[in-house]
């Protein structure tokens, strides 16, 4: 469509801005051009004219015929909203929302459009909740379900961005239906989606993270999120593992600012359990998390984010528990038994096995771990609980894990850091309490353990000579 076919009112305004007086499309990318800039923007936005001409022009072109223009108008539009409060008051004030809905409703399949419109909306909302409400009222929620099921990584990105800033601008708004509803909750699921289809390992869906950290770890939607997820004819899928993983990177990059919600930390080892339940153990991924096994993956990652869930406490903060933490919660639901359970069912760490290989009259059995580091993931969530709590050293003792413990304290060619973490767990686990320390003691006095890392941690075994029984003290040598 040229500028001559154009209503007068509508035209007039750009060509006198861009100095053009024939050709539409060398009026618009004169427009695109001179708006990128901050001085450029604020020119137009004197105009008061402009912004309102190019909603107007989007009204007029019709899509698919004139798919061309209309996107050099949204770029303009894009451009003219970037951080110019004027032009976006102009936006609010002319109904630019409705308009860029009417168009995104004809042109859902177009990505380019979309996105081009997800754009403009994303320069508008950043900017004051009045601007957030009016695109959230109009968007909300079938235009944002129909967008988010778009399976690409254009239009994912700045929708992603629209919700996150809608919900953290405006908390007690309409918005924070999104953190509550089914229709909301579908949302972000099918956000997920797109998210785990179109983006690598190596590139981060940035925008996206931030929303599942502020539903996820500050809010309490993890649970009915990863329902959502869900697959009738399996257990777990690879959107499960996406967004299990994207929890565990926020809970170990957020570790002493926010703490899972206990609802979470539940689920969560509801998930480890049931991973548990339907994995063989026969076979492993010799590989690192992930490994492409959704359920060897969903272990994985429950326990990665339970370790950290149990993580990062201070000693005033352990002082002052009412005994309502994550951590107490996930004791009294089993993880100790559990954990206790998993590391005897494996096949011992490489050092221990290759020394029973040499002795004639031991032999080794057990599972492979189902991926590499399992072994330390649940060491490190043991030494985690066992922190200056003697109610878990106590339950590690009277499950006879004081030895399995011990033989965690090896190099394993599986479970890089394994050895760190298991001296770690030991000095938790003996740190105040005379009864472990009197175990482990008889034990290396026995010959049943050789423990020379014990030094390590600041130990060694001596004979009492009141008791004439042997005894941890601090070495001092």
């Amino acid at each position: 469509m040229e500028a001559c076919c154009i209503p007068e009112q509508v035209i007039q305004p750009l060509l006198l801005a861009s100095d053009s007086s024939h050709s539409l499309e060398e009026c618009l990318q004169f427009l695109i051009e001179a708006s990128k800039t901050d001085s450029g923007r604020s020119d137009l936005a004197s105009k008061a004219d402009i912004l309102p001409s190019i909603l107007a022009l989007l009204q007029l072109l019709p899509y698919p015929s004139s798919r061309h223009h209309l996107n050099l108008s949204l770029k303009v539009l894009r451009n003219l909203c970037a951080g110019e409060t004027r032009n976006q008051e102009a936006f609010v004030d002319h109904n630019g929302s409705l308009v860029i809905s009417e168009l995104l409703d004809s042109a859902i399949g177009d990505v380019e459009t979309v996105r081009l419109g997800l754009q403009v909306l994303a320069n508008v909302v950043v900017m004051g909740e009045n601007r957030q409400r009016d695109v959230w009222l109009r968007f909300f929620p079938e235009r944002f379900l129909a967008i988010s099921q778009l399976r690409r990584r254009e239009t994912c990105d700045p929708l992603c961005m629209i919700l996150y800033v809608c919900l953290d601008g405006s908390r007690s708004s309409s918005s924070s239906e999104i953190t509550c509803s089914d229709d909301g909750l579908n949302i972000i699921a099918e956000t997920v989606r797109t998210s785990s289809s179109v983006f690598s390992l190596f590139v981060e869906d940035y925008w996206l993270k931030l929303l599942v950290s502020r539903l996820c770890v500050e809010g309490d939607c993890f649970p009915g999120l990863f329902s959502k997820l869900g697959h009738k004819d399996s257990t777990f899928t690879s959107e499960h593992t996406f967004l299990l993983s994207m929890l565990s990177d926020i809970a170990n990059e957020r570790l002493k600012e926010v703490s899972i919600p206990k609802d979470t930390a539940h689920f969560v080892l509801g998930l480890l359990s049931q991973s548990v339940e339907v994995f063989d153990f026969v076979s492993g991924e010799r590989s690192e998390l992930p490994t492409g096994s959704a359920v060897i993956d969903v272990m994985g990652y429950s326990l990665v984010v339970i370790r950290d869930a149990c993580a990062g406490r201070s000693i005033q903060q352990l002082k002052n528990d009412s005994g309502g933490g994550n951590v107490d919660m996930l004791l009294s639901s089993g993880l100790i038994e559990l954990l206790l359970g998993l590391l005897r069912k494996l096949e011992p760490p490489t050092t221990i096995k290759k020394a029973l290989k040499q002795s004639p009259t031991s032999s080794s059995s057990g599972n492979p771990c189902p991926y590499r580091g399992f072994r330390r993931d649940i060491v490190a969530v043991i030494a985690n609980c066992a922190y200056r709590r003697k109610e878990v050293q106590d339950e590690i003792r009277e499950r006879d894990g004081l030895f399995l413990m011990l033989q965690q304290c090896v190099t394993d060619d599986e479970n890089p850091f394994l050895r760190e973490w298991g001296l770690w767990c030991v000095r938790n686990l003996l740190e105040g309490n005379e009864e472990n320390q009197k175990v482990v003691a008889e034990l290396e006095m026995q010959g049943s353990v050789d423990v020379p890392q014990l030094r390590e941690i600041g130990l060694r075994v001596e004979i009492d000579p009141i008791t004439s029984r042997p005894k941890l003290v601090n070495d001092t040598t």
